[in-house]
């Protein structure tokens, strides 16, 4: 008979953690803490209901004020009550590096936008697809998706329109929706001399030096929308090149204006002034200047990098992309890149 000898298993015996107990002064310090943390929250709470207490008096009493909100750089800002749509629908008529200067274009659009006392109430960005769609998304893991205050539609801007043909009593009421919306264009016969709030102003994102004539233009007139330009040979007769500006310098142009209401001065403070002054290194030059054009895209190409790094500094919620465009009533819109 064969006896086994059964293993023997020796459990190790844990070793025992002796919490050591605070001291006594240990002890007030965490019951002091404790303390001026619920206190903190009350607070928060008292004041939070106090101004809404102070809002719905001011609403009961009709003084109610604009609403304002506070940002980072620590002043107030008060909302100009018109929406701006950048229309990207211009994707497959760009190079790569026009591409990549849109991008960037956009990118400081947005960061004007955050940084003024006066912004938009929101910008809406229409046509999102193929290249511009794919360098955006690479940029600082779509870092734009968390823009605040923006909404990006793979549909053209006529759905600004189109999407209250079920909810609307007709085709005036559908026409008047439309007629909210004004597309900004250097070809255009109309000058814009006043932004007005309730309306949507439409500026086309395209970064093509001037290559397509009329493109925005025809845009405009194919969706039956209202056009105009901005009024810069009215204010600035010394302006000798073709107008051509950025998409960002358009929209610099709309907050300065919406914040001095003067467009003289908003030209003045955001148009390079090196297209004050006919450049003579080429004899060859047309009299518009169209050598100055093409500084911008190299310009763009040399600050991407800078945009990148602004839109990673950007921090915002994420946006629902399927919201609508509030009309609470007539919108322009801007149709240009190169205004």
């Amino acid at each position: 008979m064969i006896i086994m000898e059964q293993p023997v298993i020796v459990q190790a015996e844990e070793d025992s953690i002796t919490l050591q107990p605070l001291s006594k002064k240990a002890q007030k310090r965490a019951a002091k803490a404790a303390r001026l943390q619920e206190q903190k929250v009350e607070r928060r709470a008292r004041e939070k209901e106090a101004k809404k207490r102070k809002r719905r008096e001011r609403a009961q009493a009709g003084d109610a004020e604009p609403r304002k909100r506070r940002k980072m750089g620590g002043f107030d800002q008060t909302s100009f009550a018109a929406q701006v749509v950048i229309d990207l629908g211009f994707d497959d008529m760009m190079t790569d590096k026009e591409v990549t200067s849109l991008t960037s274009q956009l990118t400081y659009t947005y960061s004007a936008n955050r940084r003024s006392s006066t912004p938009f109430t929101s910008l809406l960005f229409t046509s999102l697809n193929g290249r511009t769609k794919a360098r955006l998304d690479a940029i600082n893991d779509a870092g734009y998706k968390r823009w605040a205050n923006t909404k990006w539609w793979e549909e053209g801007y006529d759905r600004i329109w189109t999407s209250k043909s079920d909810s609307c009593g007709g085709d005036e009421d559908l026409d008047a929706h439309r007629a909210s919306v004004i597309y900004l264009t250097a070809d255009s016969e109309e000058e814009l001399m006043e932004l007005k709030e309730g309306e949507i102003y439409v500026i086309g994102g395209i970064c093509d030096h001037n290559r397509y004539k009329n493109l925005c233009l025809e845009k405009a007139k194919t969706s039956s929308i209202r056009h105009a330009r901005l009024p810069i040979g009215r204010y600035i007769a010394s302006l000798t090149t073709r107008k051509v500006l950025t998409v960002n310098q358009v929209f610099e142009i709309l907050l300065k204006w919406v914040e001095t209401r003067d467009w003289e001065q908003a030209f003045w403070s955001v148009i390079p002034k090196r297209k004050f002054q006919r450049k003579t290194t080429n004899p060859d030059a047309s009299p518009e200047g169209e050598h100055v054009e093409a500084d911008e895209g190299q310009e763009d190409q040399e600050n991407a990098d800078g945009a990148e790094v602004v839109a990673s500094s950007e921090d915002g919620e994420e946006n629902d992309q399927d919201d609508e465009v509030s009309s609470s009533g007539p919108q322009p819109a801007l149709s240009m890149a190169c205004q």
